[in-house]
């Protein structure tokens, strides 16, 4: 596998290292904070005040800039907070995204799931690495740059390649939705009735730790409705999706037709207007 271009002398291997250390001390600086943190409410995506930001999400910010200014003072930076975000230098084509918590919502209810810390690394366009680490298991999901094996980290350093080596037969889908079917439209809807799925659950949280689930091979589809994406967001579990070999399929004119597509590597926040199946590369012959 060819070497991405990265700036200055700083190799894959090493900023694979970094990043691993930077999203542990940002999960265990977040679960220290679980009993003790402070919030305050925020403006969300939609335009209202019912968003949070916690004392937590600034002191993992603070692990994350901290890292991003002494290893790799030329990288660009793109975060929700514009306290964490960096224009690159140097003519750098490199920058970070990062998420310092997501599931902030789960994270106040004090849940024991449903909460994660993201980053990952762009350049010339292209996720070369990225980084999700579940809060409560103290798991990381991660791929570093030069790699095409996507790991997972248990808290005991125990470590396992993540992969799908079987196909699923149909009538025994199990899919994920992050809302109610209704908040879908009418390809997700007869998708799910049309026989193909066993069943599914509807379940939403931090998209780290929901869309781990297809990562572990718990369930076998992903369902998610038009919304807002956003680069902190969207581009770590991209990343990490597409590197296991996971496509994205949109619906077509005829609702049980849908169309493989890549999604963008965004930069900034942008709607996406319409409904998302991901399956895996062995099984999008039944969707198609």
């Amino acid at each position: 596998m060819a070497e991405p271009e990265l700036h200055g002398l700083v190799n894959g291997h090493i900023v694979g290292r970094v990043l691993k250390e930077a999203v542990r001390r940002a999960v265990s600086v977040i679960f220290n904070e679980r009993m003790t943190f402070e919030a305050t409410t925020k403006e969300s995506y939609g335009g209202t005040m019912d968003d949070v930001f916690t004392s937590a999400d600034t002191k993992a910010q603070e692990v994350y800039l901290r890292t991003f200014k002494e290893c790799f003072p030329d990288y660009g930076v793109i975060a929700e907070e514009d306290e964490l975000t960096i224009a690159p230098k140097n003519g750098c084509p490199a920058y970070f995204t990062v998420d310092p918590l997501d599931g902030t919502k789960a994270y106040v209810r004090r849940q024991s799931h449903g909460v994660s810390t993201m980053v990952a690394l762009v350049s010339y366009g292209e996720i070369i690495s990225a980084y999700v680490g579940d809060v409560n298991t103290q798991e990381v999901y991660y791929y570093r740059p030069v790699s095409d094996k996507v790991h997972r980290i248990t808290r005991l350093d125990a470590s396992e390649r993540l992969e799908r080596s079987t196909a699923t037969e149909p009538g025994e889908f199990f899919a994920m939705l992050r809302d109610p079917l209704e908040k879908y439209g009418e390809s997700s809807q007869q998708l799910i009735a049309s026989g193909l799925f066993k069943n599914y659950e509807v379940i939403g949280s931090s998209i780290g730790t929901w869309m781990a689930r297809l990562w572990k091979n718990e369930v076998s589809a992903l369902l998610i409705p038009p919304g807002f994406e956003t680069p902190w967001d969207s581009t770590p579990v991209q990343g990490i999706t597409q590197k296991l070999g996971y496509v994205y399929l949109r619906p077509t004119d005829d609702p049980f037709v849908w169309q493989a597509y890549d999604p963008p590597v965004l930069t900034e926040k942008e709607h996406r207007d319409h409904d998302v199946l991901i399956v895996h590369e062995l099984d999008k012959h039944h969707f198609m």
